[in-house]
Order: C-alpha cells, then structure tokens, then sequence
C-alpha cells in the first residue's frame, strides 16, 4: 500500500508547476512537462531565429569566487548592478565607443546561467596552463583580442577586426562581444548557416556525419566545419584554420567542436571545446546561453578597412617623417 500512494505521489507531483528563481531572486513558475523543440521540414530539431550571446559572465572565474562554481541570485544580482554602473559611469573623455550608442542593443546582459564563469572545464572555471612551445611564442596580434599598437609599418601589422577580414570572436568559437553580440541560425536541406552581425560572417556547415573535411593544405579564416546530429545536439567541428587566425593565440593545429541544444522556446544551450596541443596542455569547454532576441540583424557595414587603415598608415609616416627630420637636423 505504501509503495502504491508514493507511486501515485509522485505523479501527482510530476504534473505540477516547478519554482525556480531567477537572477534576480523572484519566483519563476517553470511548467514539469518537457519541452518539445520543433523540427524542420527534414525532421531535425529547428535552431532557426535571431539570438544573443551578450553576457556579463567572464571566461575565467574570478579570484574572490574561487570554487564557486554558481552566484546565488543575491551575488548574482549584485554583481549585474555593479556592471551596470560601470556601464553607465563612462567618462566623457572615453570617445572611442560611446556606449549608449553601441552598446545598447546588448544592454542588460546579465548573468542568465547564474554561472561565475564561461569555462565549465577545467572545473576551476581557468583555462588550461600553457605548454612550454605556447609560453615562448611570440604574441603577435590576436583576433578580437584588443588592438595592436605597435608601430603601423605596414596593413599586415594591424589586427584582422580592424582591417574588416574578421573578427574572431565570430568563431568559431563564438565568444560574446561588447556589442553586436548577435547571430542568425538558417536551416535548410542538409545545411545549417551560422551568421554573425559582428564583421557580418556566415558559416556554411554541412550536415554529414560521412563528409570529411577539407585536405590540410587548405587552410581558412574561419576553418572548416562539419556538423551532425546527436539526438536533439547539432555537433559541429571546426579544423583548417589558417595560420593568421590565431584564437587567444593558438596554432593551425586548433580544433574546436561546438554543440548547439535548444532547451526552450528563446534558449540554445551552446557549448564549445577548444584543444590544440600546440597551445595548452589539454582541452578546455566553455558554455554560453544563446537568448532570443527580436529581427532582423542588420549588415555590420565594416569600413575601418576602407578609412581607417589607410589614416593610420599616412599618419605614421608622417611620424616617420618627424623623426627623419630630427635626425638630419
């Protein structure tokens, strides 16, 4: 009798509503039943739409949350304020980017995983110590990793964002970004297309668990994809990338393996490995929520290229210019 009523218990409790809290410590009311993504006219679970992947969540977990795999709503929610404030106190002086402008769109970023870091392997949430070949390489300039400020002696000395080829962060891997953190998923026949508004890149992935990837010779910005479906998981893995796109300055030897799961209506658990054994002793997997965001993503009109390069160039000869002529005088 006992083993029936807590048969009968517990699917009377099955069908109630779960309560979660959300980053901001109010009460969520999640419904018990699984959620059924929709599928394509193929049969395959349907990625499409326009998402985000602007997080106020670091790569690496903070040193004052050592351990701390997970904020509480309350540290959660404290440490959005002051990244808020730190959002909304930009100096007047700061005319680089003013963020109201370009940053707004991604605004209110927050921390939706609850997690104290993108990195969920190695469990300390830091990425993998360096091998000794990596330690001793010359940090040349790494895309989408800030500006190279060395002398401007010639276009091939500045960053790939800055001459419009690519950003970087546009993956793979897909790392969030200040601004333009958005991306469109179209699905069709055999086909998946990932495009980002950032440098406005579009990676065209077959799905084909039989294809394999191009011949090593052939290396590209962007490398190689091939994806597959396991179960409800699009797994995509990236190889051949060339020998200038140089992740957190990895080596033509980076493979990165992607896995796109739509866990709701307006969430893709997205989650990626990097591994390249010519850069840090073992792989290491980060994950970023993707959340829905409303249309359409508009073309990232890149023009640093076309302006910006070549006022830098000129005006470094002209510093070149200044220097000669104090020299001969």
């Amino acid at each position: 009798m006992r083993v029936v009523l807590t048969a009968v218990a517990v699917a009377a409790l099955g069908s109630l509503p779960v309560i979660a809290q959300s980053s901001s410590g109010k009460p969520v009311v999640k419904s018990a039943k699984p959620w059924v993504a929709p599928r394509t006219a193929d049969g395959a679970p349907d990625l499409t739409g326009n998402w985000t992947n602007a997080t106020y969540t670091p790569l690496e977990r903070p040193a004052n949350m050592a351990g701390k795999e997970f904020f509480t709503p309350e540290e959660a929610e404290a440490f959005v304020k002051s990244r808020d404030e730190n959002f909304n106190s930009q100096s007047a002086e700061d005319i680089h980017y003013d963020n109201v402008l370009w940053q707004s769109e991604n605004y209110k970023k927050g921390v939706n995983s609850l997690r104290t870091s993108l990195i969920v392997d190695p469990a300390d949430g830091k990425l993998p110590a360096l091998v000794e070949a990596a330690r001793n390489r010359v940090q040349g300039p790494v895309v989408g990793e800030g500006q190279n400020l060395r002398r401007a002696d010639s276009y091939e000395n500045r960053t790939l964002a800055e001459r419009c080829i690519t950003w970087g962060n546009d993956g793979p891997p897909m790392m969030p970004v200040g601004y333009n953190a958005n991306l469109d998923i179209l699905q069709g026949q055999g086909y998946v297309v990932v495009r980002n508004e950032m440098i406005h890149s579009a990676r065209l992935i077959p799905i084909d668990a039989t294809r394999p990837h191009v011949g090593s010779k052939i290396r590209q910005w962007n490398g190689d994809s091939r994806g597959h479906w396991e179960g409800n998981t699009l797994v995509v893995e990236t190889t051949n990338f060339n020998e200038k796109t140089r992740f957190r300055n990895s080596t033509t030897a980076l493979k990165v393996t992607e896995r796109f799961t739509r866990t709701d209506a307006d969430t893709i658990d997205y989650q990626f490995t990097v591994d390249d054994p010519n850069t840090w002793t073992h792989a290491w997997t980060a994950a970023v929520p993707l959340r829905k965001v409303p249309g359409p993503i508009y073309e990232y009109a890149c023009h640093e290229g076309n302006y910006g390069l070549p006022n830098i160039l000129r005006a470094q000869r002209v510093e070149d210019a200044k220097t000669a002529k104090g020299v001969t005088d």
